[in-house]
């Protein structure tokens, strides 16, 4: 994919996911992998919901700019994905409000267990409901690279297509950017789930 083809399923996707208030004050980042080997991100500080091509700039395979311009502070975050899974071509970074009170609800788990959900076959592999996904959770920092190697050691070992930083929100990824959004809205949607049904139980 090109950098202007890239920039356009970018823009598509964060009216989408801010539609959906997974953007709120314009949080979250968003990224495609291009054929040149480099990596169109969204600018630092843009309100994902009103972005335009012109917001979205290439960063190299170290995260740094190619275009002079300031990419997100997560950005080590996308770059690492990239680099552990070669056959992903888009990362999204979302924050929604059912993600950041479930996570804060579970202070000292360091994963979800999400299981028996129908929509579980939305993620690659899972064929049945009769089925669970274990999703890291990591707890926030400012530190990207201190973050990133946490990432990085659990996600070798798990399968998950996505994973929560408390407090915080979730990255997902995918082959292409349908397969991202695929990812990010069947997490976001069983995560809100799973929040709810917590609650239920505690009534």
């Amino acid at each position: 994919m090109d950098f202007d083809e890239a920039a356009k399923a970018i823009v598509e996707a964060g009216r989408f996911l801010d539609g959906k208030g997974w953007a709120p004050a314009g949080a979250g980042n968003y990224s495609m992998r291009l054929a040149d080997g480099s990596i169109a991100i969204t600018v630092s500080g843009v309100h994902k919901g009103r972005i335009a091509p012109a917001d979205v700039m290439r960063v190299d395979m170290r995260g740094n700019a190619v275009d002079g311009r300031r990419p997100s502070a997560e950005t080590l975050l996308h770059v690492l994905i990239y680099r552990m899974f070669k056959r992903v071509h888009a990362v999204l970074h979302t924050h929604s409000i059912p993600t950041v009170v479930l996570s804060r609800a579970m202070a000292d788990a360091p994963q979800i267990r999400l299981s028996g959900y129908e929509l579980l076959k939305a993620f690659r592999g899972i064929d049945t409901h009769d089925s669970f996904l274990d999703v890291p959770m990591f707890d926030n920092s400012q530190d990207m690279a201190m973050l990133a190697q946490q990432v990085e050691g659990k996600l070798l070992q798990v399968s998950a297509p996505f994973y929560v930083i408390r407090d915080h929100g979730l990255y997902g990824w995918g082959d292409d950017m349908d397969e991202a959004m695929r990812v990010v809205e069947a997490a976001e949607t069983l995560l809100c789930c799973e929040l709810e049904a917590r609650r239920l139980a505690n009534r």
